[in-house]
């Protein structure tokens, strides 16, 4: 499960490239946010936050727009899933053309993570009572073995809390984290070619929203349908017209647009590019629905900044910094 660690360490990735330095590990930025925090980020207590974003394919995966979309929707929803209805591209990196107009129309209160206060006092005598940063450094400089697929997303936040899409590129390919996180970060960030690359001025408008997937498991064809609304996520391939589409929803959308199972289904494959009679979804060529699980964690760049310069005032730490 990603974690507010996680998507700090996505902010840190990014901010690195900006200020032409190596960023803090992955193991290391896990255990000082837990410390900063006082809780554990490995026991799944820290505050969840963000919106979940979709991606598909097998390799780099960015999420579209309204662009494209033939059923009926409802007046108004979450501008993450606003974003997904839209036809997808057979090949392997797959890109739709955005709609800023149709996201920032959609007025979504801000999700930007909030996490149990700490006070000063409390701070102040972590800070005394920690090794030095470079022996830190040393201690928790292994990065974590374990392989995930996983999504990096950017939005921008409106001064009225509306989220719009600014970049977002994941795989369905297991990536061993730290490189993974780093790298989906910086693609997502600088590599989504319906967006110009993010600038640092821009980095206080910033939310990061990390997803990691995990239980995969294909159905039978005979029953596409066995699976739970809000706690699977969907990725399909079939066959029309002698082509070949693929689309994916994560865990959460069926659930937050309440849709049924079959609506669900039609909708995907709506974002595919099928144009076929709804009545006929199941009618397709060579169906394929695989099933898999994944919670969406968000952070702001106020929470990043304001950990990052409890960082920069630990013992020893600001000459490691520079």
């Amino acid at each position: 499960m990603a974690t507010q660690a996680h998507c700090a360490f996505a902010f840190e990735a990014l901010c690195a490239t900006f200020d032409h330095r190596e960023p803090l590990g992955l193991a290391l930025v896990e255990e000082l946010w837990e410390e900063y925090n006082g809780q554990s980020v490995k026991d799944g207590t820290a505050t969840e936050g963000g919106v979940a974003m979709r991606g598909e394919d097998d390799t780099e995966l960015t999420n579209g727009g309204l662009d494209g979309e033939s059923e009926s929707e409802p007046a108004a929803r979450p501008a993450a899933v606003s974003r997904l209805q839209s036809p997808s591209r057979s090949s392997s990196s797959i890109s739709v053309p955005s709609t800023h107009s149709a996201v920032s129309s959609l007025s979504t209160p801000s999700t930007q993570s909030t996490r149990t206060s700490t006070p000063a006092s409390s701070k102040s005598s972590s800070r005394s009572s920690l090794l030095s940063f470079n022996k830190r450094a040393k201690q928790v400089e292994t990065p974590s073995a374990k392989k995930y697929p996983l999504f990096v997303t950017w939005n921008t936040v409106s001064r009225t809390g509306r989220l719009s899409l600014r970049g977002c590129i994941g795989t369905f390919d297991a990536q061993e984290l730290e490189h993974g996180l780093r790298s989906y970060a910086l693609t997502s960030a600088f590599e989504d070619h319906r967006f110009s690359p993010i600038s640092a001025s821009q980095l206080a408008s910033l939310h990061v929203s990390i997803t990691l997937l995990h239980s995969f498991a294909t159905l039978p064809s005979s029953t596409p349908l066995a699976w739970e609304i809000g706690v699977h996520g969907l990725r399909i391939s079939f066959t029309y017209h002698g082509r070949r589409y693929g689309s994916t929803y994560l865990p959460q959308v069926a659930e937050e647009q309440e849709w049924t199972k079959e609506e669900t289904m039609i909708s995907l494959m709506r974002k595919a590019g099928w144009s076929g009679r709804k009545e006929e979804w199941s009618k397709v060529s060579n169906l394929e629905v695989v099933t898999y699980q994944g919670k969406a964690v968000g952070l702001g760049y106020d929470e990043y900044k304001e950990w990052r310069s409890w960082v920069h005032d630990l013992p020893n730490t600001e000459a490691s910094l520079k």
